[in-house]
This record gives C-alpha cells, structure tokens and sequence, in this order.
C-alpha cells in the first residue's frame, strides 16, 4: 500500500513526533507508515484521515498485486 501521509504532514508543516503523540503512536511507527514498511491498522488509518480531515483513500493508496 502507497500512501501520501508525509507529503501530507509536510504539507501542514506537522513534525513526525508532534504527529505521532496526536495519534498516541510511537515517532517510529509514523516513519514506518511514510516509508512504506508498515500498513495501518484500520483504527490508525481512520484517526490519520479524521485529524487531516480526509478521506482514507485520500492518503493511503491501495493498489491489488497482480498475480
């Protein structure tokens, strides 16, 4: 899964730490969703789309593996 969240986070001029004591996550679990080595759980991913008042799919881009 793609996602938008550190262009996003960026965007608001939000660091990583701030981000992730808003989310009650740790620093490193944002820079694992931004780097794409940690999908969400689908609580986390609602809480990122609720606080950056977007749509899921708005920032994390699910894309089918072709098989």
């Amino acid at each position: 899964m793609k996602n938008r969240l550190e262009e996003i986070r960026k965007s608001k001029g939000i660091r990583q730490e701030e981000l992730a004591d808003i989310l009650e996550v740790s620093r490193q679990t944002i820079g694992s969703l931004e780097n794409g080595r940690y999908n969400p759980s689908i609580t986390l991913a609602f809480k990122v789309a609720r606080y950056f008042n977007m749509r899921i799919e708005e920032i994390f881009i699910y894309e089918e593996e072709t098989l």
